[in-house]
């Protein structure tokens, strides 16, 4: 007899279906049939969004994993310290996704709740005749962890001016970023460069150094003595609203660990301009970003590091900007940005031509885009000396990164 625990999908109080996750490790997700028959459906996902190429076909048969969730589930879940961390709670292994799914299904990113259902309460049309329903263990040992972490993220609710860690049915506002025990001063460069990337015209949310001291109820985890924490406002979340949102390794279906390696920004580009609700603006923007990563040294802008958001249950647009930071001043040596642009992926080599390049491949309006790259360097030149200069950042990586405008090609030189 197999036994299997079952969660419950809801998207914005709407059943999407039933995720099992058994004993040997093997999930499934099985849709309802009134969400694959509903042409008004929120999107889960824009490739199951009804008018999308193929997305009856993607809903028609179950989506079955072993251990790893299928990837649209899967990128909802935290990598590195923070999935140690609670694996260590749950006393289960980081790569039993089903566990982690089970204990994080209130609070996940976007708008997608995972409950956990009573044996009584789960349907008998979705269990093979050998199964038994056992209840999800979410049961989590506070207070034993014992992890030295690189940089760990929480979910955290703002109250009276200090943040505390989400409880059980409480959406958190805030997601907060310890300072990493590995890397010094990580806050203060991500709040400088996402600062300096609003200067050049970047959507963001609103962000903040918070004192390390307001921060209540944390597990006990290694930190460092850094006064700040680096603080971002949650834009899936508007009060006790959920907004949906998904990454591009969840759109392109793909794992975390491809978020470097299987996609370029001209797939990226494209997607954005043919499937979002203002391709054009869309696309602008996402130029625009991209230039402000090579200007900034920031090698990580991979495939987490972009998202869709769907603020009226059905059409995607583009995300605020996020996880913007100068990660050369960390990495010895670090020449390249996260995915290709233009067949190239060094800072220092970088054109206008490689970002005409790219344009025409995402078959982009190159008319339309070039203004936008040229109105974010003149921002950049005009705004950014002063600006880094008066910024927290430490006074060794606002060097590193005056040496870095010096190296790049006379297009984008500060």
């Amino acid at each position: 007899m197999t036994k299997i625990s079952v969660l419950r999908l809801t998207l914005h109080d709407t059943l999407v279906g039933y995720l099992t996750g058994g004993q040997d490790g093997r999930n499934c997700l099985i849709f309802d049939e009134a969400f694959k028959a509903n042409p008004t459906r929120p999107t889960l996902c824009l490739i199951t969004r009804p008018d999308f190429p193929h997305a009856n076909k993607m809903l028609a048969t179950p989506w079955v994993r072993t251990q790893r969730l299928h990837p649209i589930l899967s990128n909802l879940l935290p990598e590195g310290a923070l999935r140690e961390l609670i694996a260590q709670g749950l006393k289960t292994h980081p790569d039993n996704e089903f566990q982690l799914f089970s204990y994080l299904g209130l609070d996940l990113p976007g708008a997608l709740i995972a409950e956990p259902m009573a044996p009584e309460d789960v349907p008998s049309a979705i269990l093979a005749p050998e199964s038994k329903v056992i209840p999800a263990n979410l049961a989590i040992t506070e207070n034993r962890f014992s992890l030295a972490g690189v940089q760990i993220k929480f979910s955290m609710k703002q109250k009276d001016g200090r943040y505390q860690l989400s409880q059980t049915g409480a959406l958190g506002d805030w997601i907060i970023k310890m300072p990493s025990t590995k890397h010094k001063y990580v806050p203060l460069n991500e709040y400088t460069a996402m600062k300096l990337a609003s200067l050049a015209g970047v959507d963001i949310p609103e962000i903040k150094l918070v004192e390390m001291g307001k921060l209540d109820n944390l597990p006990q985890i290694n930190l460092p003595e850094e006064q700040y924490a680096f603080g971002i406002k949650r834009f899936d979340r508007d009060n006790d609203t959920r907004i949906h949102m998904e990454d591009f390794a969840q759109v392109l279906v793909k794992y975390p660990y491809e978020k470097y390696s299987s996609a370029s920004y001209e797939q990226i580009a494209k997607i954005i301009y043919q499937f979002t609700g203002d391709g054009l603006a869309n696309a602008q923007q996402f130029a625009r970003r991209l230039l402000v990563n090579i200007l900034l040294a920031n090698g990580d802008a991979h495939l987490k590091n972009w998202s869709l958001l769907y603020k009226d249950r059905f059409t995607a647009e583009l995300a605020p900007a996020y996880d913007i930071l100068t990660t050369s001043v960390y990495i010895e040596g670090e020449k390249d940005y996260a995915l290709t642009l233009g067949k190239t992926k060094q800072w220092h080599q970088v054109t206008l031509d490689h970002f005409e390049a790219w344009a025409k491949k995402a078959d982009l309006p190159w008319r339309a885009i070039k203004p936008h790259l040229d109105d974010t360097q003149v921002k950049a030149r005009n705004l950014w000396p002063n600006a880094l200069a008066e910024s927290p950042m430490d006074e060794a990586h606002k060097e590193k990164i005056k040496i870095h405008w010096k190296s790049l090609q006379k297009d984008f030189r500060i």
